[in-house]
């Protein structure tokens, strides 16, 4: 593949001006989704502002996934942020905000109003809209036959770019096999077959294949496959008679026998793995060897507990930096995708202070992310794949602490029933005030948080309804966007567009 650089003369207000612009030459066959029906839309959506637009073309893309990071995570984020700095945090600018352009992206999947993480990553990786539960399939899958996965599968971004020569990569805090992670290589109607112990017997008898598996034969089925894998989740790749590395207590969960973190080393040569941060370190960065970092047996720690984990591990902003110096190596481009994946975990537990920490590293990453590219040429995509229920509450004065009781005026702020409220809540959640009694009846009763320090590590915010886990949110998430082809994200787009705005900037579609 021959990449040139063009200058284009521009005349502006009577002056000249010379741009350089990215026109790759690059291949890629049309992707097996390319007639279903959201695939087109979406295409023609973008293909129309690129048209009115001229956007110039990008040598690499970056896209950041802030899972389950809605609106008012953002909102909130950005006040804790610049709350534990020390400042104005109502004021603060996080760095995704600073990106150029922005716009809303609606989460809404095939069958459902609100979405899971796995149909509303594939639209991102692929341009089309799915089902809940299932990952890399179109609209044509039947959840019900696993083995309509094999008929009904998907091209993701990042097997085309593998495919022209590109280099790839993908990190995420979450499990590596996770639905967000898992839909730049996988294509299963089970988003939870992440190893061959939770595959059904239908679906082995049937000849499906779990997640970590897919991960390993991708890497010969694409070029040279993933150039940078970070993240967590070595069980799903590790025999259930292998101790983990890291925990002697815990074994692998496969079923198989197979060491596929093994398998993938003998694939090919100059491959490294690594479970800790000093393996991290160690790990030649400007080389050009392949990496697959497990850091966790499950998922990796949150930001605000990373610095009690035993072995170490590298924050979300040193695995950006460190795959981005290593994807830069060759002279194609890449295309990377970075996870904040427990953003979305701390939501789930109702605990808002791990997941704005999480938000906040992600935000770090992003700074980082912008520190080491060159706007001319790299596009970055900031976004969630859906929201949550959190919301913001009352009328606390400015500066007051985010995760605390509302205040206004300085004085405390009770309820109707006499008790104080935090500014952050759910709407459902396992903090429901709303509790079982022994005679099977439901008692709602909020417990009173007067003297409660609601901004210790572990504290769950009061929510209404009675769930163990909190929900996902249906409302639309936001996109920053800057870089070449940023200017074709503006006004409220479906989320499968993301795809073709990064595909198209690319080259690797028209």
């Amino acid at each position: 593949m021959i990449r040139t650089v063009i200058a284009t003369s521009i005349i502006a207000l009577g002056a000249a001006a010379c741009a350089t612009t990215y026109q790759p030459a690059r291949t890629a066959a049309a992707p097996v989704q390319a007639q279903d029906s959201y695939y087109v839309k979406g295409h023609n959506a973008v293909a129309a502002r690129a048209a009115e637009r001229n956007p110039t073309k990008a040598k690499n893309v970056i896209l950041f996934v802030g899972d389950g990071m809605g609106i008012s995570t953002i909102t909130a984020a950005r006040i804790y942020t610049g709350q534990t700095k020390g400042l104005d945090g109502e004021s603060y600018q996080l760095a995704m905000e600073k990106l150029p352009y922005s716009a809303f992206s609606k989460t809404y999947t095939h069958d459902a109003q609100v979405a899971d993480s796995a149909p509303t990553a594939v639209a991102m990786t692929t341009g089309v809209k799915s089902y809940n539960g299932s990952i890399g399939v179109t609209q044509a899958a039947n959840l019900k036959d696993c083995a309509t996965a094999k008929t009904s599968g998907t091209t993701s971004l990042w097997e085309m770019a593998a495919d022209a020569g590109m280099a790839t990569g993908i990190i995420s805090t979450a499990r590596i096999t996770h639905a967000t992670p898992a839909a730049t290589y996988a294509e299963t109607v089970e988003r939870d077959w992440e190893s061959d112990k939770d595959v059904s017997a239908e679906g082995k008898a049937a000849g499906c294949v779990d997640i970590a598996s897919q991960l390993i034969a991708w890497q010969g089925l694409h070029g040279k496959g993933f150039d940078v894998i970070l993240g967590g989740g070595r069980t799903n790749f590790l025999p259930n008679t292998m101790a983990d590395p890291e925990y002697p207590n815990m074994k692998g969960v496969r079923l198989d026998g197979r060491n596929l973190v093994d398998e993938w080393k003998a694939g090919a040569p100059n491959r490294t793995s690594v479970i800790d941060r000093a393996g991290f370190q160690a790990f030649d960065w400007k080389g050009t060897g392949q990496i697959f970092g497990l850091f966790e047996p499950s998922h990796m720690q949150y930001e605000l507990d990373r610095a009690k984990d035993g072995k170490g591990e590298p924050s979300i902003a040193e695995m950006t930096t460190a795959a981005i110096t290593r994807l830069s190596q060759g002279d194609k481009g890449y295309v990377l995708m970075v996870e904040g994946g427990r953003v979305d975990h701390g939501l789930h537990a109702g605990d808002a202070q791990r997941a704005l920490g999480d938000a906040k590293a992600l935000d770090e990453a992003v700074a980082a992310a912008v520190a080491a590219t060159d706007p001319k040429d790299t596009l970055i995509i900031v976004t969630a794949d859906h929201s949550h229920t959190l919301v913001m509450q009352g009328y606390p004065d400015r500066g007051n602490p985010i995760l605390g009781l509302v205040k206004e005026g300085g004085a405390m702020v009770k309820a109707r029933d006499g008790k104080p409220y935090t500014t952050l809540s759910f709407a459902n959640g396992p903090g429901s005030v709303c509790k079982a009694q022994p005679d099977g009846k439901w008692l709602c009763d909020r417990p009173d948080l007067t003297n409660v320090d609601t901004t210790a590590l572990g504290f769950m915010q009061q929510s209404l309804v009675p769930l163990g886990s909190e929900t996902h949110g249906g409302e639309d998430v936001a996109i920053f966007a800057g870089g070449p082809g940023a200017n074709l994200f503006s006004g409220a787009v479906e989320q499968n567009e993301i795809f073709h705005v990064m595909a198209r900037s690319l080259g690797l579609v028209k």
